[in-house]
């Protein structure tokens, strides 16, 4: 095969991954949940694909991805059909976003973070607010971002310092976000500030903030190592007036409703790596069985099949923990330590792995017209998103030791 001759992006993704279909969590899955996962790789394979090299080259977010996923249905998976979503079990919104994710982290990620808000308003947000916001949300007409981490605030929330305080019959927001997936676009903006720094964690209120409501500055996006097409970057408030109708959670419960997703965040990044490892997988089988190097093919070299073999070993590990860890959030049960586990382990296996499966590609492995490149980038930046690793490691020995 010549390089000329790799095209993944072209190849409908049921095609390219046809020898690794998952099965693991198929069997928990509902006639409803798997209608939208085969529409969601549909979408994927014939919408995202051809596009996804394009949004990352223009380091841009992927707005066109955004507004397609709307018209496909795939903006409020979490919020009850009664309200014109999905309601999507944990199980079912981690294999639909694996498979978006086989073709392109950024585009996944983006939804996970979309998503995650418009349920969050439609679980928490008071009535009058849930009717203003929930349908645009839902109907994928107004963009969502989750805005918690500060310049100077990243794995310890608790201390965020974007300060609320009363003014009259409003409040008045003041400081800096950073890190916010979707934030170049995002039209809704679900904002944690602090009323009383001597209360800690329980002075964080929660509002709903339209993005274009005056003292709200954007920065440009991020310059990363990939997943532009999730438009990071930073937001400032200053002297931004909102009022009690856009308080989405009350003072004394912001902490908590930040907190309340955390698992299941953790459950669809680590379902997400293995969508991209799952395509790297299946990238260097496809070119290793027909490329001709000393006398025979690659695939027949030992030292290939075998690395091969501990790429197929990990994945497989990989989403054992992760759908071991959505099952039980989806019985109700703790799954804290498990959701850690699962990250962890499949942040790390989604880098090294996927940098093996460029290997025994050779040099090729290295071009940009397959997507591997592409992912393994966004593969590192899975380490930090939703707790990096080392908060993993704080979740696993606490169970272990205290």
């Amino acid at each position: 095969m010549t390089p000329q001759a790799i095209d993944v992006n072209a190849m409908p993704l049921p095609e390219l991954a046809a020898e690794l279909t998952p099965d693991v969590a198929d069997a928990a899955v509902d006639a409803a949940d798997q209608a939208i996962i085969e529409r969601a790789v549909a979408w994927a394979g014939s919408f995202v694909a051809p596009r996804a090299e394009l949004w990352e080259r223009d380091r841009r977010f992927a707005a066109e991805a955004f507004a397609s996923a709307g018209s496909e249905g795939l903006c409020g998976l979490l919020v009850p059909t009664a309200d014109g979503g999905s309601a999507m079990t944990q199980i079912g919104l981690a294999r639909a976003l694996e498979e978006i994710a086989a073709v392109d982290f950024a585009v996944a990620f983006s939804l996970v973070c979309h998503n995650n808000l418009a349920g969050a308003v439609s679980r928490r947000a008071p009535a009058d607010l849930r009717a203003r916001a929930l349908p645009p949300l839902t109907h994928g007409e107004r963009l969502g971002a989750f805005l918690l981490t500060e310049p100077g605030v990243g794995s310890d929330a608790a201390k965020i310092t974007t300060s609320a305080r009363r003014d009259g019959d409003e409040w008045v927001l003041d400081g800096e976000k950073a890190w916010v997936s979707n934030g170049t676009s995002a039209e809704l903006l679900s904002v944690y500030a602090q009323t009383d720094p001597a209360a800690g964690h329980r002075g964080i209120v929660t509002f709903l903030v339209d993005g274009g409501t005056d003292g709200v500055e954007r920065s440009e996006g991020y310059q990363l190592s990939g997943a532009h097409g999730l438009g990071t970057n930073g937001i400032k408030f200053e002297g931004c007036r909102v009022s009690d109708a856009d308080v989405m959670v009350p003072v004394g419960e912001g902490f908590v409703a930040a907190m309340e997703g955390i698992d299941i965040a953790r459950v669809l990044v680590a379902a997400m790596c293995c969508g991209m490892l799952r395509t790297g997988l299946a990238t260097a089988v496809s070119y290793v069985r027909e490329r001709q190097a000393f006398g025979g093919r690659i695939a027949d070299l030992q030292g290939v099949r075998f690395r091969l073999a501990d790429v197929a070993t990990d994945l497989e590990a990989a989403r054992l923990l992760a759908y071991r860890a959505a099952l039980g959030i989806a019985e109700g049960r703790s799954a804290g330590v498990h959701a850690a586990h699962a990250k962890k382990f499949a942040t790390r296996v989604a880098e090294r792995r996927l940098a093996d499966c460029m290997q025994v590609m050779g040099a090729v492995g290295a071009r940009r017209d397959h997507p591997l490149p592409r992912h393994l980038a966004a593969s590192r930046l899975t380490h930090y998103v939703d707790g990096a690793t080392e908060i993993q490691d704080v979740v696993i020995s606490r169970s272990l030791l205290d």
